[in-house]
Formats: structure tokens, sequence, C-alpha cells
């Protein structure tokens, strides 16, 4: 039975992977704190990293683990580059030193978020904030010491955790109206899709840069008034710039104005497509 190592099982994405395959791999389960079935593994150390894999021998990494909060990020760039880039570097070599495929999960905040036509897997990264920056330097550590690897970018994502869509579901019950933001674009992606994309992509040795979004686009506020169309929930959803948001949160960091990915390679080397944003959130909000 084929091995997956999956890093940050806890998370929105390591959950839908689990549920995912189901009982069709054996999983060996990792996040920062243990569990029932879930052993600690700190990606930040080579040599623990080094140590673990060589013992458990996957045949495939799956690294879900990641320092995700922008703001967080912004105050704590050590540790937005020691999981960002020094985990993905560590989980690259001791993949490399086994054998196994590696499977490593990033973002569209690589991109500066100025473009204005769908971003491919060829248009150059530039990342502007602490996050992004520490992500691509992870993508870069994933190429120069890996072997056989898949990167996969990613927007928007929401799943069985903290997210979007349950924040808004949650400000609904205690409000009669929201602000939402709408000039920042992007493609809102389940992480049940996403899963089942990294399901479609694993088993082949079409390796390299994927970008792995669901289909279609929308704005914050836009995707806002349609969480609660398909709740048929009743909150006025007020429509703000970028601008007038920093006034009424001044501490959040900058987010990109335009994270529609193409998923160019998906499309052209597999014919694989990911389901449309609205029908994904409804499948998750049912």
């Amino acid at each position: 039975m084929k091995k997956i190592l999956v890093t940050g099982c806890n998370g929105q994405l390591g959950r839908a992977i689990q549920i995912e395959y189901g009982t069709d791999v054996e999983f060996i389960l990792t996040d920062v704190v243990e569990g029932d079935n879930i052993l600690p593994l700190n990606i930040t150390s080579l040599e623990e990293v080094l140590a673990f894999v060589d013992n458990v021998k996957p045949d495939v990494i799956i690294n879900c683990a990641a320092a995700t909060n922008v703001d967080g990020c912004e105050k704590d760039w050590d540790f937005a580059y020691k999981l960002n880039a020094i985990g993905p570097r560590n989980l690259a070599i001791a993949s490399k030193k086994v054998g196994a495929k590696l499977i490593h999960v990033s973002t569209d905040y690589v991109f500066p978020g100025n473009a204005s036509a769908p971003i491919t897997e060829f248009d150059q990264p530039a990342p502007i904030s602490a996050y992004g920056k520490t992500k691509y330097e992870g993508e870069k550590f994933v190429r120069m010491f890996g072997d056989k690897w898949f990167i996969v970018r990613t927007a928007w994502l929401y799943g069985d955790g903290k997210n979007f869509v349950k924040t808004m579901l949650k400000l609904a019950e205690t409000h009669d109206e929201l602000s939402v933001v709408c000039d920042q674009l992007g493609s809102p992606t389940s992480a049940v899709e996403l899963a089942r994309m990294i399901h479609h992509i694993e088993p082949t040795e079409n390796y390299g840069i994927f970008h792995g979004t669901c289909e279609g686009d929308t704005n914050w506020a836009d995707f806002t008034e349609e969480i609660f169309r398909v709740k048929g929930i009743n909150v006025k959803v007020n429509h703000v710039t970028s601008e007038e948001y920093k006034k009424m949160n001044p501490a959040s960091a900058d987010r990109p104005h335009y994270s529609i990915l193409d998923n160019y390679m998906l499309r052209l080397t597999t014919g694989y497509k990911m389901a449309d944003w609205k029908d994904a959130l409804k499948e998750y909000l049912n």
C-alpha cells in the first residue's frame, strides 16, 4: 500500500486530503501538536526531518504546513521564513534522499497582485508581503534541492477549519450589514476541490509547477453575497475599496488586488478541470 506523509495534517487541506484518499493509502500524519494517530514533526529542523523521513520511508510527502497568517508574517519574519522556506527545503532534501515524491502547496501571494489577466505558471513571481516572499523562497528551495516534485499554487482556500466563509457566516449572526472589500479579485477554492486535484496529479510523473484554483472568479464582497444567497441569509453587504477597509483596519497587511490564477499547466498537460467556484461553494455549504 502506498505510504503518504502529510505535514500540517490538521489544517483545512490536510483534512481534505485524508477524506479524499480514504483508506486507499497508508497515511503518516504529522503536525506541530500530536494527537490520535498524529505524530509531532518540526519541519524547520533538518535533522529531525531527515531522521523521521528515513524511518518511515514514505512514497509521497504532501506539505500542507505553513505560516498562513498574513499579518502575523509581517510581524515575525523569522517564524514565517522558518516554516514557509526552511521547512520545504528540509522536506525536499529528505524526499530526494528516500526517493519520495514531494507535493508542496504554495500560494497566489508569490505574485504582486497587479496583473490584468489570469496568471499562468510561467509568469514571473514578485511577492510584496512577508508571507508571499517566504512562500516564494520555499518554492525556490523545493526546485533547488528536490528531485520528483510538484509545486501547487492555490488561492482563497476554505475548508474544514477557520476560513473566510465561516467568518462571514459567524458575523451574519450578529450583524444586519457587513462591509467587505470589492476591489480584490480571485477564485474561491474549496479544500475538497484542491485535494481532488492533488489526488489526480500525485500518481503521475508530470512534475513541475501547477496552479490549482476553482474555475471562475469574483471579489470578496460578491463572494460574501453568494455565501448568504446559498444559505438564505438576509444581511446587507456594503462594497468597500481596499483603501476604505484599510482606514477601518489600519493594522492589516496589504493584500493582492488580483489573484486570479490560470490552471494552464493542469489543463494543458492533463486535461483536468476543477469545479466552478459557485458549484464548489454550494457543495461545501450543503
